[in-house]
């Protein structure tokens, strides 16, 4: 794109910007075209789209960033979709939507709009009073049976950051084809409609919801316990340090766990809600430097359990102490492991599994859980990365009748364990993890050490996952070419393995690398990833981002316990080498 057609974008959204803020900065920079001309660009030259959770962007002025331009266009074109998909409800007038946000800049402001456009286009539109967690938004649509919902947050991003997942009314994000449906009306928006908030409250388009919803959410997170009679029991022999990361998490969490008669205490000064989230550099409790205040306030209280969870409170991090004390991450497939173990030996051991038993992992998740589910009767399905997919999964399910869900996660720290809310629940992980963490108490065990006793069963799993930015137009181009690279040529050796499968869920078969002429099809939706699965059950996938401008690879190693744990360990870190070192020359190339 040149750059008059970017200075010709640019006019254009200053014209449409009702922002005074955003306006202006867009104006600073076309002030000195040429000085800005990478800016420019990098805010002009596409618009956000929707991709694996939906817009999400830098705030700021311009139609690749978030602002009320972009999303006041994004309500609209959602709105006349709805409209389109469901024309007997909206010729009725009997639309609906529910809107919450987390704590993140401008995220209060967005919400409104959102919701007196959707009120201005005749839905009956529910707002939260004040912030609320992602999972409890996708309880709320369920909950009200609106036909939409949307949550302003940026999940776990740097602060820099806003985004806007939309769900349907099953209470999961949109997938295909709705959100290449939506993108489609968003793009021929011509006119947004939108009314006055005390005008829409008063004429009952727009109802203001907290307390009636947040009961509800905090009793079905509760019913989702295998043994509240234990926790009762063995509760003040447990001490939790929680961090809500500046985010929703600190109101539900503390709630719920208190109410179960656990201590819980909450790290001081990151409890309130803090959309530059100035004690950490980003709020991702996947990252331990998220946790090191958390971990530092455990050490002093001598807590058997850190938990965290990001600002929106749908992923969940936590850390354990050690045989020497010290405090140790559990890795989201660590957890997404011990979950899946005490959530299936729980059913069948108090009679509550159900027929046809089925749990849903992403297809870059360790595959170690396979195992697991193997050994309890469980069937385990595959889907795409994204929580949307394991929700589409477990609408299949329900769909067919032939499956009844138990349990879902991912890689990323997110976890599900009910089918009142169709995304990842920081909330639900937390109460599981504490009564699991008192479960195996109980027995005499740690989580650690339950976690090496599923590693002599099943082998040592190590993961590791590399990612690197590509920002900017030419970014996108250069991801293009290493994927397409990888596609051209494969991969026939990793990490001194034979690669045994190619799976590449673009083009939707799978092959032998030293056979690649015979192809095998696959059923997976297709996404760009390839996936290499090597001699002994290590498997590599290369994905780019659906929500940042950078190229992820997942390293999901399995190494045999000959001997001892300490042995496995160490080869599987001589394996995870060297395939990073493999992955690092592919990307620097």
């Amino acid at each position: 794109m040149d750059m008059n057609e970017i200075i010709s974008r640019a006019k254009a959204y200053i014209a449409a910007e009702k922002d005074e803020n955003f306006r202006k900065e867009v104006e600073e920079l076309i002030e000195a075209p040429d000085k800005n001309a990478a800016e420019l660009e990098d805010r002009f030259y596409r618009n956000l789209e929707f991709g694996t959770g939906g817009l999400r962007g830098v705030i700021g002025g311009g139609t690749n960033r978030m602002n009320t331009y972009v999303i006041n266009n994004a309500t609209q074109g959602l709105a006349n979709y709805i409209k389109k998909a469901l024309p007997e409800k909206a010729a009725a007038g009997k639309l609906s939507a529910v809107i919450a946000y987390d704590s993140r800049r401008y995220s209060d402001l967005f919400a409104e709009a959102t919701a007196l456009i959707f009120a201005a286009n005749g839905f009956k539109t529910y707002l939260f009073t004040g912030l609320r967690p992602t999972p409890e938004l996708s309880f709320a649509i369920r909950t009200l049976g609106c036909d939409t919902g949307v949550v302003v947050t940026a999940s776990h991003n740097p602060p820099q950051y806003n985004g806007y997942k939309a769900y349907w009314g099953d209470g999961a994000q949109v997938i295909e084809p709705h959100d290449v449906g939506i993108i489609n009306e968003v793009n021929s928006v011509s006119e947004v409609k939108t009314i006055n908030k005390d005008e829409a409250i008063k004429e009952g388009k727009l109802i203001l919801i907290d307390k009636e919803i947040d009961e509800k959410y905090w009793a079905m997170v509760k019913e989702q316990l295998f043994r509240p009679e234990l926790i009762k029991e063995k509760a003040k022999e447990v001490k939790i340090v929680y961090t809500p990361l500046h985010g929703t998490g600190a109101m539900h969490v503390e709630k719920v766990l208190s109410d179960l008669g656990l201590k819980v205490i909450t790290v001081p000064e990151q409890r309130e809600p803090d959309g530059t989230f100035h004690t950490v550099e980003k709020p991702n409790p996947e990252e331990a430097p998220a946790l090191k205040m958390a971990v530092e306030l455990a050490k002093k209280e001598k807590a058997d359990v850190v938990m965290a969870t990001d600002p929106d409170a749908d992923r969940f991090g936590s850390a354990v102490p050690g045989k020497d004390g010290d405090y140790v991450l559990i890795s989201g497939n660590q957890m997404g492991v011990l979950l899946t173990d005490y959530i299936l030996l729980s059913r069948k051991e108090l009679g509550k599994m159900p027929a046809g038993p089925a749990m849903i992992r992403s297809i870059v998740t360790s595959p170690m859980v396979d195992n697991i589910a193997k050994d309890y009767g469980v069937m385990l399905s595959e889907c795409l990365t994204g929580f949307k997919w394991i929700a589409n999964d477990m609408a299949s399910f329900e769909k067919s009748g032939k499956n009844n869900y138990v349990f879902g996660f991912e890689e990323s720290y997110g976890y599900n364990v009910e089918t009142a809310v169709r995304d990842k629940d920081g909330v639900s992980a937390s109460a599981m993890c504490a009564e699991m963490t008192l479960y195996w108490r109980s027995k005499g065990k740690s989580l650690l050490e339950r976690l090496e006793e599923l590693y002599m069963k099943y082998g040592y799993f190590k993961d590791l996952s590399i990612s690197k930015n590509f920002p900017g137009s030419a970014g996108i181009d250069k991801m293009k070419g290493i994927m397409a690279s990888l596609r051209e040529k494969g991969l026939k050796t990793l990490g001194g393995k034979t690669v045994l499968k190619i799976r590449d869920v673009q083009e939707s078969v799978t092959y032998d690398p030293a056979a690649p002429d015979k192809k095998t099809a696959i059923s997976l939706p297709k996404s760009n990833v390839l996936q290499f699965f090597l001699e002994g059950g290590t498997v590599v996938s290369a994905r780019p981002s659906g929500t940042e401008p950078k190229i992820k690879f997942y390293i999901n190693s399995k190494v045999a316990i000959s001997k001892t744990l300490d042995e496995a360990k160490k080869e599987a870190d001589i394996l995870c080498d060297a395939i990073n070192k493999e992955i690092n020359s592919i990307l620097e190339a």
